[in-house]
């Protein structure tokens, strides 16, 4: 989907500029400065969207900047960027920081991504804070207003996932990207969104079906996660610097390894997790009706030990919106006293070593490699 060009000012100011003499590394300033990016990027966007309507950037526009520039941790930015460093791009200059720029609009798909999921698996927190449809629901009640408040608050975010989408493109084409580093990393990017749909839309008809399946279980993580939050980023960045398909098919593989790792420890946390770190209450993801890789084990694992209570358990617990604080713990022991948990964990680690295996053997310059490690790492031992 290609975008439109920026109306009302040029690009942002590059953080480099703004120092005398040689500009500094962008290598340890990536999430400050995809954070001023996105910030001056969307005041831009909100002046434009105040021209048209006042209403429709208070409400809307001002809702999606909050969103976007108040949480998050730049992860896709930040595998962009390392993408790029691996593939030789440089860590200072112009070049490197439209490339930045560029990097940048993944976290408006990323808001996008975030917005829709909400409003499709009934979550009520994103962030510790009200989801998106939820907040927009809580005003026309307070307001008052006609007509049923939760099919407001789900339009209107769905409104606001759309704008983050086109925005997205409008960012990139908007990044300053030679004519060349924009035709290489076309590909990464249709790919990525059409991928990031595919995954989502599994989920959903996987929730549906009521299907407990590894395979699907698989499947929806490397989509839905892998692809869009580390793989294709990778594959992006690499392609903006003129990676070679060597390096290229390095990064995807390491993509797809800690990508997929990335949402074990998501799948982990949304039933383990600590409710005051990860920002989502205990059992969310059981009520909700995620079919993890964690239920999947733990219903194969039930049926192998000829554990009937226990599979009915988990089984009955999924897609319940009534399950209670108890509930969710009599799961949480089922699936250690099953093993599952353990045999997740397990993988999740056995796929982090997989993927750095693929980058010890790339060639990339050692800053990039040691970089790429930490991020793996980041990713996959983190507690929210």
């Amino acid at each position: 989907m290609p975008g439109a060009r920026r109306e009302t000012t040029g690009p942002p100011t590059p953080v480099s500029t703004l120092a005398p003499g040689r500009p500094p590394s962008l290598d340890g300033r990536v999430a400050a400065t995809v954070h001023r990016c996105l910030a001056d990027y969307l005041a831009d966007r909100r002046r434009a969207a105040e021209a048209a309507d006042p209403v429709f950037a208070a409400e809307v526009v001002d809702r999606l900047e909050r969103f976007t520039l108040d949480g998050g941790k730049r992860m896709r930015p930040m595998f962009a960027w390392w993408g790029w460093r691996a593939a030789g791009g440089p860590d200072r200059g112009d070049a490197a920081e439209a490339a930045l720029r560029a990097a940048s609009a993944l976290e408006l798909i990323q808001a996008c991504a975030l917005i829709h999921d909400d409003v499709m698996d009934g979550s009520a927190l994103r962030r510790g804070r009200p989801a998106v449809h939820v907040a927009f629901a809580d005003e026309h009640r307070d307001r008052g207003w006609h007509g049923a408040p939760d099919r407001y608050g789900h339009s209107l975010a769905v409104l606001a996932g759309d704008l983050a989408l086109v925005w997205a493109d409008d960012m990139l084409d908007a990044a300053g990207l030679g004519a060349a580093a924009r035709a290489r990393a076309r590909a990464p990017w249709w790919a990525m969104r059409m991928e990031m749909m595919a995954g989502q839309f599994l989920d959903v008809r996987a929730s549906a079906a009521a299907d407990a399946s590894e395979c699907t279980a698989l499947r929806v993580d490397r989509l839905k996660t892998a692809a869009y939050s580390v793989e294709r980023p990778l594959h992006f960045g690499a392609a903006l610097a003129g990676g070679d398909d060597r390096l290229v098919r390095a990064l995807r593989g390491y993509g797809a390894d800690v990508g997929t790792a990335f949402q074990l420890r998501d799948d982990l946390l949304g039933v383990f997790g600590d409710p005051a770190v990860t920002g989502k209450p205990v059992g969310d993801d059981l009520r909700e009706g995620k079919r993890t890789l964690l239920l999947a084990v733990g219903v194969r694992r039930a049926r192998e030990q000829g554990d009937a209570a226990a599979g009915e358990l988990l089984r009955s617990a999924v897609g319940d919106p009534g399950l209670s604080g108890g509930g969710a713990e009599a799961v949480r022991a089922a699936l250690d006293r099953l093993g599952a948990r353990a045999e997740v964990e397990e993988r999740l680690h056995g796929l982090l070593r997989q993927g750095l295996r693929r980058i010890d053997a790339a060639p990339m310059p050692a800053e990039a490699r040691a970089a790429l490690r930490d991020l793996a790492l980041r990713a996959t031992e983190r507690d929210s």
